[in-house]
């Protein structure tokens, strides 16, 4: 258990030194997951490409497990260690803000949907241009309900949804 952990923490670390970088610069563009690995020289998985996506969507707020706070920031709290004057360990409390990027998100159950019917949640999806389809297949959606940030993107996938049904 212990080999397969150490392995895939080698993976990971090896997979976001070579393109990492990449996948996420893609992801700022706007690129969907298929385009990113077109564009990369080298093979990287669907898996593993919309993990890397998903996680930094996470990291930049674009997308939030938990509803969105009334206010458009988020505190962090985290503890700094420092060292007193005989080498005594004191923890000092660091409160850090972080803006969200957009004060409106859509509430999103992509995952939820493609796992109770998978064959109508892409019958579904049919009614969105390509690209957006992409959208949403390339990300690894988890079984709750999520928030996405309400770009030019999602609200276009959304009204285009909701027109539909």
């Amino acid at each position: 258990m212990e080999h397969n952990y150490f392995k895939q923490a080698l993976s990971d670390f090896a997979g976001d030194a070579a393109y990492g970088g990449a996948l996420r610069h893609f992801a700022d563009l706007g690129y969907t997951v298929d385009q990113m690995i077109k564009e990369l020289d080298f093979p990287v998985s669907r898996e593993r490409a919309g993990a890397v996506v998903w996680q930094h969507y996470l990291a930049r707020g674009i997308i939030l497990l938990e509803e969105p706070p009334a206010e458009p920031v988020i505190e962090k709290i985290s503890y700094v260690r420092e060292y007193g004057k005989y080498g005594k360990v004191h923890y000092r409390r660091v409160v850090e803000r972080k803006e969200l990027p957009m004060k409106n998100y859509y509430p999103c159950e992509f995952g939820k949907k493609r796992y109770q019917d998978e064959a109508l949640f892409l019958h579904e999806l049919e009614v969105l241009a390509e690209g957006d389809r992409e959208y949403i297949l390339g990300l690894p959606w988890p079984l709750q309900r999520v928030y996405h940030a309400a770009d030019e993107r999602m609200t276009r996938i959304m009204e285009t949804l909701n027109d539909t049904f």
